[in-house]
């Protein structure tokens, strides 16, 4: 059962840029930054979730397009410094690059046991037919729920977008021009808006068994390797020679194959000999890699490749960054990256 609690939940919204915050100058029609202090006068219909709003602006906002690993942990550092303070969070972020950042604050926080909703849009709050205002109102609301014992009902990082609230490490942009702009494709939607709001509470994180905590160590030395065919093995070769190269993503084919030519193999190995992890990760928006399904997957298998299994490529790349600095070995590597951490894996099912 969920109900409110006794006292109305505090909830902090944070604005660090993107399109959600513009609103168009009425003088000279140019895009500028909504204010949020007054955001319960231009968006009224706030006043009726029942919790108290406040907002954050970030001093100098972000473009998502020049988001980085510093600027995730000026993001996650506002929410641990005011996460006593607050019930939950509801981040206005870019769309660009936003699965990126919910993926790694994933990893980033441990022991979370409050909400952590990111949104935002693909118009201008400002806009006439904006889909800001929906997304921005219902994300509040799903950061204002709680259980009978007065607990939130989301624990986690969470991207909302265009009724659909997903695991901030299984979503994707996947539409540009849509306003269904993100999709969660190896895992399902944790609750949906519709005319009633509906909570899938057996996809939901369980609570927290360690203590809140922030990690901001991340290794930003790591290369995403898209496969194509008619690759140039000179090419592969000079990316995979960058001397401070910590780790490698493979984007690859279907069920994670590619080239099985042994130039392309022993170029992987002996990164992998020098104690650099490579992770398989399938281009398909869909699917998992399953090394060994193919005579074209066996050779990555046999030098020790990772698979990846269903993780996104966001998801790949921010959990190898913030593993890298916190392992010595690439088999510890692939111990830690074969643990599902933060629900960023689909449990292996077995016949």
């Amino acid at each position: 059962m969920i109900r409110a609690k006794n006292k109305r939940p505090n909830i902090l919204l944070v604005y660090t840029g993107g399109t959600i915050g513009m609103v168009k100058n009425a003088e000279t029609g140019a895009l500028c930054p909504f204010d949020f202090e007054n955001i319960l006068s231009n968006i009224p219909e706030i006043n009726m979730i029942d919790c108290t709003l406040h907002s954050y602006s970030f001093p100098c906002l972000l473009d998502s397009s020049n988001i980085n690993p510093e600027n995730w942990t000026q993001i996650a550092s506002v929410i641990e410094e005011k996460y006593d303070q607050y019930d939950g969070f509801v981040v206005l972020h870019g769309t660009d690059t936003m699965a990126y950042t919910t993926s790694a604050l994933s990893f980033m926080f441990s022991g979370l046991e409050k909400p952590v909703i990111f949104t935002g849009s693909q118009l201008p709050i400002g806009h006439l037919r904006t889909d800001a205002k929906e997304n921005l109102i219902t994300a509040i609301e799903l950061a204002s729920l709680t259980e009978a014992d007065s607990m939130p009902v989301v624990r986690e990082v969470c991207l909302y977008f265009q009724h659909e609230l997903y695991r901030g490490n299984r979503s994707t942009k996947v539409n540009a021009e849509q306003f269904s702009a993100f999709a969660s494709p190896n895992c399902p939607a944790l609750a949906h808006s519709g005319v009633h709001l509906s909570i899938n509470k057996e996809l939901l994180r369980q609570p927290a068994m360690s203590e809140f905590a922030l990690s901001t160590s991340l290794s930003s030395d790591v290369l995403l390797l898209h496969i194509y065919p008619g690759m140039n093995q000179e090419m592969i070769k000079y990316l995979l020679d960058y001397p401070k190269l910590k780790g490698v993503i493979l984007l690859t084919y279907g069920a994670g194959n590619a080239p099985s030519n042994e130039d392309f193999i022993d170029l992987l190995k002996q990164k992998i000999d020098q104690d650099i992890p490579i992770v398989n990760i399938t281009q398909c928006l869909k699917g998992t890699v399953s090394q060994g399904d193919y005579a074209v997957s066996e050779g990555l298998a046999k030098i020790g490749v990772i698979s990846g299994r269903d993780m996104t490529k966001e998801a790949a790349l921010t959990k190898m960054m913030y593993l890298l600095p916190r392992v010595k070995t690439v088999n510890e590597f692939r111990k830690m990256f074969e643990k599902d951490l933060r629900g960023e894996i689909s449990a292996i099912i077995r016949e």
